[in-house]
C-alpha cells in the first residue's frame, strides 16, 4: 500500500474513534513528533566539524574508491 493510501486509511479510522484513551495517545504521539529535534541539531561541534571536513574533502576530490579503501583497511575488516 502506498503512503498516501495508508494516511487516508488512518484518517478514516481516526474519524470513527470514540475511545478517548486512544485519541489521547495519538495526541501524545503527535506532540512528541512535533517536539522532536532533528538528529543533526544534537551533534557535538567536533562531530559537525568532522562531517564538514569530510564534505570538503569530497568537494576537493580527496577521495578513494571503495576498492582502494578495502585494500587499505582489509586487515581491520
Amino acid at each position: 500500500m502506498n503512503l498516501q493510501a495508508e494516511k487516508l486509511n488512518l484518517i478514516e479510522w481516526i474519524s470513527r474513534l470514540n475511545d478517548t484513551s486512544i485519541i489521547e495517545k495519538l495526541r501524545e504521539i503527535k506532540e512528541g513528533y512535533s517536539n522532536s529535534k532533528d538528529w543533526w541539531d544534537s551533534l557535538k561541534q567536533e562531530e559537525l566539524e568532522s562531517i564538514n571536513r569530510g564534505l570538503k574533502d569530497f568537494e576537493d576530490g580527496n577521495v578513494h574508491s571503495n576498492e582502494t579503501a578495502r585494500k587499505i583497511y582489509e586487515k581491520y575488516l
